[in-house]
């Protein structure tokens, strides 16, 4: 089955990209879209002389700022799920704060803490925050009440109860936050890139179609794309490996 998904995916991209070749100059303009052997070229060149700098500099963003996003939104979500009264109080002042556009804060930011790495990681926590947060908020809430009071009958105190059976239960959600959160991380330190930086992928794009080079923001497009992807998937076999223990679902299922 993963052999032919795999086969799938990989005759998909073939197409694609042999379309996209025979149709650049042809059915529109290489100025406008450019072609896979000259975005290819490009990476390479790219690769070759000063690509390591500019990669540095926007996954540490990207790394820092959702390793403290990841752990403060989960903190924060297990804090309010165990407490009713404040996680209604504070509810309409989490919901304006997260309904603020990151791209208006970007300046601000940039303002407060300069044009290095710290606008970014600030950047990119606001934006992995609220994920985690929601995700791990309401993963807890939808424990099943049953669950809770079986083990409060069989004699577990509160800390067991939350330890053997809410985190359990909520591990999916959380999961689900961090994998949601990867895109989201990456995207916040392009964004920080964009508005100002000295380095980065983000202002490398944004060089490039400030010069109206269409092969070199499309590069820098497809660089993120696999970053992201290989970002996925590496979080993906590590869910898969942390999760082994819940069976798998049968739903949507078909005979292969």
């Amino acid at each position: 089955m993963e052999h032919r998904i795999t086969i799938l995916r990989l005759a998909i991209l073939v197409l694609l990209l042999g379309f996209w070749e025979l149709a650049s100059g042809r059915l529109f303009d290489v100025f406008w879209v450019s072609r896979p052997s000259l975005i290819a070229q490009y990476i390479w060149d790219f690769v070759r002389k000063d690509f390591f700098k500019h990669f540095y500099f926007t996954m540490t963003a990207t790394g820092v700022g959702f390793g403290l996003g990841a752990v403060g939104g989960l903190l924060a979500g297990i804090f309010l799920s165990r407490s009713t009264m404040l996680a209604a109080v504070l509810d309409p002042f989490l919901v304006a704060i997260n309904g603020i556009p990151r791209v208006a804060l970007a300046p601000l930011f940039v303002v407060w803490f300069g044009i290095g790495l710290m606008p970014k990681i600030v950047l990119v926590f606001t934006l992995v925050f609220f994920v985690m947060f929601y995700n791990t908020y309401s993963g807890i809430r939808a424990v099943e009440k049953s669950y809770v009071d079986l083990a409060w009958v069989m004699g577990a105190g509160n800390r067991e109860i939350f330890r053997k059976v809410v985190l359990p239960a909520a591990t999916p959600y959380i999961f689900l936050g961090l994998k949601l959160s990867i895109p989201y991380a990456l995207i916040g330190a392009i964004i920080g890139e964009f508005v100002a930086s000295s380095a980065g992928l983000g202002w490398k794009i944004q060089v490039e179609t400030a010069q109206y080079n269409t092969t070199g923001t499309m590069a820098g497009l497809v660089i993120l794309m696999v970053i992201v992807s290989a970002m996925n998937a590496l979080f993906t076999m590590f869910e898969a490996r942390m999760l082994r223990w819940r069976p798998p679902s049968r739903i949507g299922q078909i005979d292969a």
